[in-house]
């Protein structure tokens, strides 16, 4: 379930980082189907589709038109692909559990993350700012599917 939690942490910044991590380390072997990864995550357009969704969320993050994270539908977007890569990180008997910890971590975790941006865009910049939360969030999903985070 740390994983889980873990995984939200990360979905509160960044929506589709957490089920782009899952998908392509679920189609490089590196979760065992023991801990229940879903058999489609693993789907090589699913893999392509969800990497360039997380790539594309990044991108827009650095635009001043960017919404905040903590709208109504970025937060319900958050809590689906968190559920979704909480739900593939735990042992099939427990995926309605890690689903539940990944989701709600991740809309508990966008506003303080959402706050800690707004208080560095006024020194740093948006694009700074977001380029270090995307090497944190990247850093911390390939190693929390790697099992060192």
């Amino acid at each position: 379930m740390l994983a889980s939690f873990k995984m939200g942490l990360v979905g509160g910044q960044r929506a589709m980082t957490p089920l782009a991590a899952v998908s392509i380390a679920a189609a490089r072997g590196e979760l065992k189907p023991g801990k229940g990864v879903l058999r489609w995550l693993a789907n090589p357009v699913v893999v392509v589709g969800t990497l360039a969704l997380a790539i594309g969320e990044m991108a827009g993050d650095k635009q001043k038109t960017a919404p905040d994270r903590i709208v109504p539908i970025g937060l319900v977007a958050r809590f689906t692909t968190s559920a979704i890569a909480g739900a593939a990180l735990v042992d099939p008997k427990r995926r309605w559990l890690g689903a539940a910890i990944g989701g709600v971590t991740a809309v508990v975790a966008s506003y303080p993350g959402w706050r800690g941006r707004m208080a560095a865009l006024g020194r740093y910049g948006q694009t700074k700012t977001g380029f270090a939360e995307d090497v944190a969030v990247l850093a911390s999903a390939a190693g929390i599917v790697r099992g060192r985070v």
